[in-house]
Parts: C-alpha cells; structure tokens; sequence
C-alpha cells in the first residue's frame, strides 16, 4: 500500500483504556459546577443537566424492575422527543445499549429491527405500537422520580452503545454497532472541528433514529457542557419562529430542509444573528443552495460527510478559514481519508476512487454479520462505496456512488456531475440522475430519467412556472397545498417532494429550449435524442447506501 499524502491526518485514538473511562456525554460525568445548567428541552419540558440524570436514574430502575441490564438491548421507537434521550442514557446507565427505530415504519419494518438487534424490551408509544411479543413501556408510563435508583455502571469503550440500522442498497437492514470508543471519539472530534462549549445551544430538527442526531445535536453539545432542543415535525413556516424564539447557536440540517427555506417566500427575513454556523449533510448538496441560503440569511454554512459506519462524520469544512463550496472539507481530527483504485492503492491528488476511511471512529461491525463486515472494513478502512477526490489541500470531494455509476459505451457516466449542471439551472432547486436497464450493445444505458425539484411554483427569477407535468409509470403522486403534483421515487433515494415543492421529471418553463440546448452542448454523449426527456420509470435504481445514515455526505 502506497503511503498517503503528508496532509492526511493520522490515526489518533482517544485516550482511553481497557478499564472505565470518563465519557462526557453522559450527563453524570458533567461537573457539580454544570449540575444547574441548561441541558436538555422539547416543546413540553425543559431540564437542567442534574434534572436530566435524575430522570434518566428514575427510568433506569424501572428498566431493571423489567429484567434489563448490562449487555442488554433497549429498542426506542418514538418520535423526537426529550423520553427518546432519557431512556438511551438510562440503557447506558445499567450498561445496556440502544436502537432507535424510525417511528414511521411498519410494524414488519419495525420488527425485524427488534428482532435482529436481540432487544430485551421496548419503549414506545400506544398500545398497539409493533413490539415483537417482548415486554413494552408506553412512553407516556415512564416513571420522573424513584427512591433507590441503582447507580451508574463503569462503562468501558468496549461497551456496546448503539445499534443504528441502515436501509442498504441490497437485502435488509443491518446493524451498525458502534460503542462507547466510537462516541467518544466522534463527540470529541465533532466538538474540536466546530469549537462547540458551554456556550454552544444546537436546535435538533433531525430525527433520532439517525446517528447525525444523536452524536451532531444531542452528545456532542453535551459533552461540551452545552445545551440542545428538540423540535418536533420541521415545517418550514414555523422554523424561523424557533430560530428567533430559542436562540440556538447552531444547527444541523439535510439539503431538503435548507431548499425549503430558500424557497420560502421573499417576505421572510428571519434574525438569525445567534447562529454561529449550520451543517448541512446527509446528502449531497449543489454549491448553487448553499451560496443561496447563505446569502439570503447570513449563517455560515458547512457541508460535512460521513457514515453511520464511521460514527456520523469524517469530513467537514471549518467553520473559520478556508471553506470550498462543492467539497465537503477536509477529514475530521482523528481520522484518515485516502481515495483508492480499483486495485486498493492510492490514486494521484486530484483523481478520482473509492473513499476509504480510518481512525477510531470505525464501526466495530455488523451485527451478526460477519462476511459483510469483512466485505466493508479492510484492514482497519473502511470501503465507504463512494467515488470522490482529494485536492492539494485534502479536501474531498464526493463524486458519486461507485454503484451510481451509468457505463456506457465503455465511458463511465456519473449521474451527480449532471446532477451539478441541472442545479445550475435558474429554476431547479435540486436534481437526481438515474439510467435504465441498458442496452448490451452500448453498456448500462443512456441516461434515461431526470428528475428536478422546482423552486416551487416560482423560479429564483420570480417568474411564475406552469405546474409540472406528473406521468411515469410506477410514480406515486402527493400534492402540496397549491395543488402541483409532485413526485417521488420510493426508497432508494430518499424521497425529496416536501411541501411547497414541486417536482417535475422533464422541465418545462420559457426557458426549457435553452437549457436543454446546454445541457446538450455540456454533456454531448448523454443527452436525450428525442425532443422531450423521458419520464418512465427508471429499472436501474440509484442507491444511498443506506439512508440510515450510510449516506454520501452526513447523517443520517
């Protein structure tokens, strides 16, 4: 193996041992001195960090009444709420683990979940909430207060923390285990990345069920000696009004949510002034929205990346000194990126490969699956799947998924380098590429089905654009409230038709001539020969490996 260029940063691992270690997030571990400071709020309470280990001890003994204990799994399935939080540092307390399931599943998503991650008891909401036969706590059953509450256990790094599944591109969901090491190291990589304090208050809008939530919004803040809240549903209307009545001083979001706010109306000019930054991740994201946002409400923006396999993050740009719009930055403090060829040697900066990362952030594995794991993590790198690379100062660049990748003709055709173009385009707020099942004469196809989210029923231009058309077999239909069909692809790129966004798979406004005619001239090779773009169901999908947070650029 070729060594890497001087830039990348060596493998640091925490100063831990074998033994018990001192874990600042956990709530117990803050000093007397914080016991009274802001820790933890929703929409319904809001706790000091001594409230929130007295509540957490409470649960924790009602736990253990249920037979639950060191080694155990505890499955959380609820909606973003401050109980989620509780009840994972109660499984920690007794030295148990957790996996958060997305509220929204069905009840054979849902336990499959319960089933495969070994839990021993669950927490949800309503009786008739999926549990798999095993022993279930309604969330709204758990106890505040108890005499007796056993004490915290010695954690070690070794201890299981979190079992997070991912959706996969292929087969079922797998648990990504990742222990109390990986948090540590993640929550104090995160924190020296973005200078997080005692000062530092982060709004959480990402679901818990996402690693991005848990270890960006919840552990990294609190075990800085800072505070967060969790907001419930994100609507748009409504977000600048926490904004402004909160104060957070940062928060991390998904490139939907920020095109959302850029497509609010013109009118809405919220004081953002208490934002030092906000993240943007969990997906990729054109240049064009980040500059848009940024400009219209003046918070820095940092676009990051990583896996669930990698704890959350493993790339970002700083939030003081060089930002690169089109990257996501350079690798996290502690870890290592390299960008490999096919035969798993480093390629030339500037070309591109496989994103491979190391450092102590790593997964331990999947649970129960061994050959995957081998498949994944090759002596100590992890294989991310994604094509990306590196410039003369280290930042990277994602280029796509190795799986996304259209052949033909023998010339590899990324779908996210159009997708840049699309997002160049006056009315586009976003833009996903797909090719079909191809023809064998030519390879994997031609690309075959775009897919652009207008800037709602206006263009950036203000001028008004005609509902965008909706056929395609297999599409399914929502409506926002103006009444424009919009469209999404199921769940193998995670559906990106919101409220207030319209969605169309061929543009269609003045200017459509014009900008098929420079897409043409841009991409010669790949553009449509018919008059009009194709709108049929694509059969060769695209891929986010897996959404829960497997993600091309983070988390979930």
């Amino acid at each position: 193996m070729q060594a890497g260029p001087d830039y990348l940063v060596s493998w640091i691992t925490p100063n831990i041992e074998s033994g018990p270690v001192h874990l600042a997030y956990l709530p117990w571990h803050q000093p007397a001195s914080r016991r009274d400071a802001p820790c933890l709020a929703d929409d319904r309470v809001s706790l000091t960090y001594a409230e929130v280990d007295d509540w957490a001890a409470a649960v924790a003994g009602q736990l253990a009444n249920h037979g639950f204990g060191r080694g155990d799994v505890l499955a959380i399935m609820l909606p973003n709420r401050a109980e989620l939080i509780i009840a994972m540092f109660a499984a920690w307390r007794l030295g148990g683990a957790v996996t958060p399931i997305n509220p929204v599943f069905t009840a054979t998503e849902a336990e499959h979940q319960i089933l495969d991650s070994g839990a021993v008891l669950v927490i949800a909401s309503g009786p008739d909430a999926p549990h798999a036969g095993l022993p279930m706590i309604d969330v709204d059953d758990l106890v505040t207060a108890t005499e007796g509450a056993p004490p915290p256990v010695d954690l070690g790094p070794d201890d299981l923390a979190l079992l997070i599944y991912t959706s996969g591109s292929t087969g079922s969901p797998k648990g990504v285990m990742l222990d109390h090491a990986n948090l540590e190291a993640m929550t104090t990589s995160m924190g020296d990345h973005i200078d997080v304090g005692e000062d530092d208050h982060c709004l959480l809008v990402l679901p818990l069920f996402h690693v991005n939530a848990i270890v960006v919004s919840t552990l990294t803040p609190l075990s800085r000696g800072g505070r967060m809240t969790v907001v419930g549903t994100f609507r748009p209307s409504t977000f600048f009004d926490h904004v402004e009545r909160l104060r957070p001083t940062y928060f991390s979001a998904v490139p939907t949510i920020y095109a959302l706010l850029a497509s609010l109306p013109d009118d809405v000019r919220p004081d953002t002034s208490s934002l030092r930054f906000v993240v943007c991740g969990a997906a990729p994201v054109s240049a064009e929205l980040l500059e848009r946002c940024e400009a219209r409400y003046g918070f820095t923006m940092v676009e990051g990346y990583g896996l669930t396999e990698g704890t959350c993050a493993s790339a970002c740009n700083p939030i003081t000194g060089v930002r690169k719009l089109g990257t996501v930055g350079p690798s996290m403090p502690g870890q290592q990126i390299r960008i490999a060829g096919p035969d798993g040697e480093d390629v030339p900066t500037g070309q591109t490969g496989e994103v491979l990362i190391s450092g102590p952030t790593v997964m331990r594995g999947y649970l129960g699956k061994p050959e995957a794991t081998a498949e994944t993590i090759v002596d100590g790198w992890l294989h991310t799947g994604d094509v990306g690379r590196l410039d003369d100062d280290g930042y990277l660049s994602i280029v796509d998924r190795v799986k996304d990748m259209i052949i033909r003709g023998g010339e590899n055709i990324y779908p996210k380098e159009i997708e840049t173009v699309l997002a160049q385009l006056e009315e586009v707020l976003e833009a996903a590429v797909v090719g079909p099942r191809g023809d064998p004469r030519r390879g994997a196809g031609r690309v075959r089905h775009a897919l652009s989210r207008l800037d709602g029923d206006r263009g950036r231009s203000g001028r008004a654009l005609p509902a965008a058309p909706h056929e395609g077999q297999g599409a399914r239909e929502h409506h926002d409230r103006r009444g424009v069909a919009a469209q999404s692809r199921g769940k193998d790129r995670q559906a990106r038709t919101t409220q207030g966004a319209a969605t169309a798979d061929r543009l269609t406004h003045p200017t459509q001539e014009r900008q098929r005619e420079s897409f043409s001239r841009r991409f010669p090779l790949h553009a449509r020969r018919s008059t009009r773009w194709a709108s049929r169901q694509p059969t060769c999908r695209r891929s986010t490996r897996p959404s829960s947070d497997h993600s091309r650029s983070w988390s979930g």
